[in-house]
């Protein structure tokens, strides 16, 4: 009876501390700031390259993923999804992929039916981008207004569509 006490605290400490620090920042840029600038080849399209500086005057959806993470990944199908379904939506969405090989990418965007600006970083979270847009702890998702300006982190399909009505 000693020793279950001692597991039960062990227990209800345990998930106690599991909640401390959810609600902390999880890395990168904030609202109000300017979004970096990036060049790649738009891999989807005639292989041109695609400057997110060439997108200001419209609002933007830079969505940052991998095949691997399963939550990036869920999380930018689910924001195509809500651009592709709302009529007269004019935000751009930008995906960008950290996947290693390209193939690998091609295939994601095939099957997750992503209808962006579809790019693919080859360095990964070694590259520039990764960098700049301090990615550190996992990947993301930012909307920019007309001006480049972050003015939402990480929003959800619902919170998307929400601000597009």
């Amino acid at each position: 009876m000693k020793h279950v006490k001692w597991i039960f605290v062990v227990l209800l400490l345990g998930s106690l501390t599991s909640f401390v620090g959810k609600d902390k920042s999880t890395g990168g840029l904030n609202v109000g700031d300017v979004a970096p600038d990036f060049t790649l080849r738009n891999q989807t399209a005639d292989n041109a390259q695609a400057e997110l500086s060439q997108l200001k005057g419209r609002p933007v959806l830079i969505s940052f993923w991998a095949s691997y993470d399963g939550r990036s990944r869920l999380q930018n199908a689910s924001l195509a999804a809500v651009l592709r379904n709302t009529p007269n939506n004019n935000v751009e969405m930008v995906s960008v992929s950290f996947d290693e090989y390209r193939s690998v990418f091609t295939e994601t965007i095939r099957k997750d039916q992503i209808a962006a600006i579809c790019l693919h970083e080859e360095a990964g979270n070694h590259s520039e981008i990764y960098r700049s847009y301090r990615l550190n702890r996992g990947f993301g998702n930012y909307l920019l207004d007309e001006k480049g300006v972050i003015i939402a982190k990480n929003i959800t399909a619902d919170e998307l569509a929400e601000y597009l009505n």
